[in-house]
């Protein structure tokens, strides 16, 4: 630790630990730790077996950066919380003897640590009595955390600030080194202050350890865990009499030892296609569209639908091979479909992967309990995860990304699923990791005799296509009976009167908006229910969360924040998009709430089109290109549009200088959809077309034609004049969006309101249009002026580039205004900027009179204006993409920029969405500024 004689030596220490490899960063940051316990009597974690974390946990990337947090709950001889932060492959470790606080007044003195394993960060059980931190931990919140600036300069320097995105912690902290004679004491003594944003508390609201202060991994709490007395992890062996959640053995020799005397065979590749690449990070999955029917023609293969969890394994030998150490185990870790590492709660199968003779890989599958037809149960793995069960867990590999230090992803299916036999052939007979089999031929047939046998449904996959992360068409899904998740956000009671749930009420986000979904009252045992009503009772609220709430819905409700996720089969969706006949499954734990939409099939999935992009497959895909000179065409199957999307002259190059093809731009259409239609979807569009591309006369066009791509709808909007009324463009679903393209749209303008009221707008727009002269740096700060401004009127504001070289500054509004009120508040406002300093600001359009100003214009703010939707191309040379952004990555040197061309390298981004926020704000501009508007 740095005390106040070595600080200054601080920058030099990073620099010879940053030359050092990963195993050594991590073993010189754990001396300290290693030495306070002794672990053959402590079930907690020596961190040998995580020596390839510094490279995926501790690196920095160009961008914002997610690493793992979590906070524990430690009743040693004082009950304190540790706050961990996950960086260089250990976790960064503070006691907090209070707790955090969400109020910005409270400074928590935090005592700085000795760094723990990352493992640790899984820990929940007893420490025994005499052993250094004796007593009872919990894992009392867990997420991800983002450094504001440089983790490793913000450490040295005493000054830490961070965004947290946890169950319990969000928003932005800081952790300040105390000087002065704290500065002399042995252990660095820090403060924990929560900084001002949306998540702050006052002094008189409930304290957040008070409000949550049970488990955030098993809902339990002190007592229970030490009474239970079990761990995540047991160094000495797991007993068959403790419920062991999620047991993972220190020291797994005995299985590897039984898998060299039970048979295992030595797995030999051969030539491994592929490029040669260092071992990932966790990898995006990629995810199938649902359809009605089943692919029929040739070149795809056919796959039972598991009910289960989608997990990656990351099986990695290499950093235990070059320390030449040929009996070490390789590290095996688990992740969820969202990333979350859940290797501690599936032990037996992390034993299981350490058999494999690999140097590394990364397979993709899914985790089930078999019933004893061969079915899959999703309601008995849930058991098996969070109450101990009995039932054995089973591995279904069904793709390989990584082997052997080479990328398998480009390579066509049934080259990584012939690799993927191999290395799973190595294993016995009765091993629970499997290859997933798969037929060919007719996938309705293949459909029909799955239902018959009682399976959830198919997955169908082009044999051609390489593995892309996120949903596409080349796999998709179709399901014997429907079923998905529901966010839960309240619950009726039994009217038996015992403590449980009668119903559960259950949602899906659409636009930013929780809407009804309608209600499940069966699939509950006794224990499950009980188990609902202890959670739902911690978070209940008074209000509902749902946009809108029908009578029917309202009765007997008691409703909760929707933070649980239900399993849920059910026979059909009602013309008014609510469940009926459903059936509780159990909770899932491997996604966000936020990510649940309502899930539809595709009506026209049996097109005659369905086998056309296989023609294009033969020669595999192309590896990624990053030169401009090439063209950015497909050379495989056209799996990432929509099935039933035929494209016309796919080869043409519609943008001269990225050479990018009418096909890779309906591909980027098609994959960045989901994210645009949050903000276009529901609303009157206007659309810039480009039948020649970018460097061609171009028009625009907002009526609805015939002819135009399924999907593409109408909205009737009357006419200014009061007389008749027109039919607008308007879509909301990824093939509608993908449509457009194909038609050579290249640009999409929404109006500032939706469909359902478009008289009153729910956005305030400010578009900063620079002269030539103005510098990046001048742009930057004028738009944090516009957000400074709007602040001061309780308005919360988000940024975005337009693609050329201005800024759009928006606030999200409750429609409650007319378009003319807020024509007339937009204008005074820039008005007021304008006078406040006119030599940088104008609110004139006139060419002539911008030079060296930022033209800021409000017009945006009016009936039939539109603006340019976030993520859409321009029209312009290069093809620049409309980005959202976050406000400090307006601290960047120069103007950042995003193109279609590449998209492969900012994909990373939209794995976090800087305007995420937005659709929940309920925000007003204060009633008394009217007046003054309307003058």
């Amino acid at each position: 630790m740095a005390t106040s004689r070595n600080r200054k030596t601080e920058p030099a220490r990073a620099h010879k630990l940053g030359a050092m490899s990963s195993s050594q960063l991590i073993d010189r940051q754990l001396a300290r730790y290693r030495e306070m316990r002794d672990f053959r009597q402590t079930p907690e974690p020596s961190g040998a077996e995580r020596k390839r974390s510094a490279s995926r946990l501790g690196k920095k990337a160009a961008g914002p950066t997610a690493f793992p947090f979590v906070v524990q709950k430690h009743a040693a001889t004082r009950l304190h919380y540790d706050f961990r932060l996950g960086l260089n492959g250990v976790l960064k470790s503070w006691a907090v003897t209070k707790g955090p606080s969400y109020v910005t007044a409270d400074k928590r003195l935090a005592v700085q640590v000795e760094d723990h394993p990352m493992e640790y960060g899984g820990f929940e059980g007893s420490i025994p009595k005499g052993q250094y931190g004796g007593g009872t931990v919990m894992l009392w919140d867990e997420g991800t955390w983002e450094p504001l600036g440089d983790p490793e300069e913000g450490l040295a320097k005493g000054n830490l600030k961070f965004t947290l995105h946890g169950k319990k912690l969000k928003g932005n902290w800081v952790l300040v080194r105390m000087g002065g004679r704290f500065a002399k004491e042995s252990k660095p003594n820090w403060l924990l202050i929560k900084e001002h944003d949306e998540h702050e508390r006052a002094s008189d609201d409930p304290a957040i350890t008070e409000q949550a202060p049970d488990s955030a991994l098993t809902g339990r709490n002190l007592e229970t865990i030490a009474r239970e007395n079990d761990h995540v992890w047991n160094s000495n062996g797991a007993s068959p009499n403790k419920s062991n959640r999620g047991t993972v053995q220190e020291k797994p020799a005995s299985a590897a030892a039984a898998g060299r005397t039970h048979g295992i065979k030595p797995f030999r590749p051969g030539r491994i296609p592929g490029p040669r690449l260092k071992f990932p990070e966790f990898i995006p999955p990629q995810l199938a569209s649902q359809r009605a029917q089943a692919p029929m023609s040739e070149g795809w293969i056919h796959e039972l639908k598991l009910d289960g969890y989608r997990i990656q394994a990351q099986v990695n030998g290499a950093a235990e091979k070059s320390r030449r150490n040929s009996s070490a185990e390789p590290s095996v870790h688990l992740f969820t479909r969202s990333g979350l590492d859940w290797t501690q709660r599936m032990p037996s199968l992390a034993a299981e992967l350490r058999r494999l003779k690999v140097e590394s890989a990364v397979l993709d599958g899914e985790v089930v309990v078999l019933e004893e037809n061969g079915n899959s149960s999703f309601a008995r793995l849930q058991n098996a995860l969070d109450a101990g069960k009995s039932d054995p867990l089973t591995y279904f590999a069904f793709d390989l990304l990584y082997l052997n230090g080479h990328r398998l992803m480009e390579q066509p299916l049934l080259e990584r699923k012939r690799l993927l036999s191999g290395l799973i052939g190595t294993l016995p007979a009765d091993s629970p990791v499997r290859a997933s089999d798969y037929l060919t031929g007719d996938g309705q047939r293949v459909f029909t005799e799955a239902c018959r046998l009682g399976a959830e449904g198919i997955v169908s996959k082009r044999a051609a296509a390489a593995y892309v992360s996120g949903r596409g068409a080349s796999w998709v899904k179709v399901k014997c009976s429907l079923e998905q998740e529901f966010v839960i956000a309240g619950f009726t009671l039994p009217s038996n009167g015992v403590h449980g749930v009668g119903a559960l009420l259950l949602g899906y986000y659409e636009e930013g908006h929780l809407q009804y979904a309608g209600r499940t009252g069966t699939g509950f045992t006794q224990s499950s229910s009980h188990m609902l009503r202890d959670r739902l009772d911690k978070l209940r609220q008074s209000k509902p969360a749902f946009a809108e709430v029908p009578a029917e819905g309202r009765h007997g409700a008691i409703w909760t924040k929707p933070e649980l996720i239900a399993q849920v089969k059910f026979q059909s969706w009602t013309a008014d998009r609510k469940v009926r006949q459903s059936s509780f499954q159990g909770l899932r734990e491997d996604i966000g709430p936020e990510t649940v939409r309502r899930e539809v099939a595709d009506r026209a999935g049996n097109s005659s089109d369905d086998g056309k992009p296989g023609r294009r497959s033969a020669k595999g895909p192309r590896t990624k290109r990053t030169s401009a000179s090439k063209p950015h065409t497909r050379q495989k199957a056209k799996g990432e549009q929509p099935p039933t999307l035929r494209v016309t002259h796919p080869d043409k190059i519609i943008d001269a200088e990225s050479k990018l093809t009418k096909q890779a731009f309906v591909d980027y259409s098609f994959a960045i959809a989901p994210h645009m239609l949050r903000y276009i979807a529901g609303r009157p569009l206007t659309l810039l077309r480009c039948p020649e591309g970018t460097a061609a006369q171009c028009f625009y066009q907002k009526h609805l034609a015939p002819g135009m791509p399924a999907g593409i709808e109408g909205v009737m909007i009357p006419n200014k004049n009061g007389k008749g009324a027109e039919e607008y463009v308007t879509v909301a679903t990824p093939e509608a969006v993908a449509g457009l393209a194909q038609m050579n749209v290249i640009e999409i303008h929404p109006w500032g309101s939706t469909n359902k009221d478009l008289e009153n707008p729910n956005r305030l727009i400010f578009d900063l249009d620079p002269d030539d002269a103005i510098d990046w740096a001048t742009l930057a700060d004028a738009a944090r002026e516009v957000r400074g401004q709007l602040g001061k009127l309780g308005l919360k504001s988000f940024v975005k580039l337009t693609g050329g070289k201005g800024l759009h500054v928006v606030a999200p509004l409750t429609p409650h205004r007319d378009w003319e009120q807020i024509k007339a508040f937009a204008r005074a406002f820039t008005l007021q900027m304008e006078q406040s300093n006119s030599k940088l600001y104008i609110a004139k359009m006139s060419k002539a009179a911008r030079k060296n100003k930022i033209f800021i214009d409000y017009l945006r703010n009016e009936r039939d204006a539109t603006a340019i939707a976030p993520y859409s191309a321009r029209a312009r040379r290069g093809m620049p993409v409309a980005l959202p952004l976050s406000w400090p990555e307006l601290k960047a040197r120069e103007m950042p920029r995003f193109t279609v061309a590449t998209f492969s390298d900012w994909k990373s981004r939209l794995r976090r969405d800087p305007w995420k926020e937005m659709a929940a704000l309920k925000q007003e501009i204060p009633a008394e500024l009217f007046d003054g508007a309307r003058k």
